[in-house]
């Protein structure tokens, strides 16, 4: 169960906007980073759901998506995200700024495994115009931006291959446009094995 969840959660970057995400759905997302991990249990993040189509569609220009597919300038009409999840660090919570990082992984980590078990997928996205962003969704000055996770019904496929002889960890899409994600091996991973 775990193992095929865990090869389901890709980052997805093409959606159905046919399919829109509610509120509700994203606030039981958020309830999964809720419970995740904390260090010192600080609990220094706060969400911003977003799922109206209009503050979609004024989000979605300040994001910047796939730098490595140089050619392609995100997902086109009729392929957005039908929701976000804006999370951000409460700066009036004091935790070491990497301690800060570590929750954000371990609670995007949560909402997307959360939204792949339903037929979701997501894409935690850190390049984002975010004095714009901030300024678009009234986030104070005390928070501190950390990602924004893109949501939706994904119309893509994404394959997870072996790290090609080049040692190139670079994603690709073929000209069918399945996206392509190299992964090294367990034997490169793996330094030792004790017991």
């Amino acid at each position: 169960m775990m193992q095929e969840l865990s090869r389901n959660n890709r980052s997805y970057r093409r959606f159905d906007e046919n399919q829109p995400l509610s509120v509700q759905k994203l606030r039981d997302w958020v309830e999964h980073a809720r419970l995740a991990a904390s260090a010192m249990n600080a609990q220094p993040l706060r969400y911003i759901t977003v799922a109206d189509p209009d503050t979609n569609s004024r989000v979605f220009p300040m994001l910047k998506w796939a730098g490595y597919l140089t050619d392609w300038p995100g997902p086109s009409k009729g392929e957005r995200p039908t929701g976000y999840i804006v999370v951000v660090h409460d700066r009036e919570v004091a935790v070491k700024s990497e301690f800060v990082w570590c929750d954000a992984g371990l609670a995007t980590q949560n909402i997307l495994l959360a939204a792949a078990e339903e037929g979701f997928g997501g894409c935690i996205i850190a390049s984002v115009n975010w004095p714009k962003l901030q300024e678009t969704l009234d986030i104070g000055e005390r928070y501190e931006p950390l990602f924004v996770v893109a949501l939706g019904v994904p119309v893509e496929e994404v394959r997870v291959v072996d790290l090609p002889d080049s040692g190139s960890i670079k994603y690709y899409r073929d000209e069918s446009h399945i996206h392509y994600v190299p992964k090294r091996s367990m034997s490169e991973l793996l330094l030792n094995e004790i017991g």
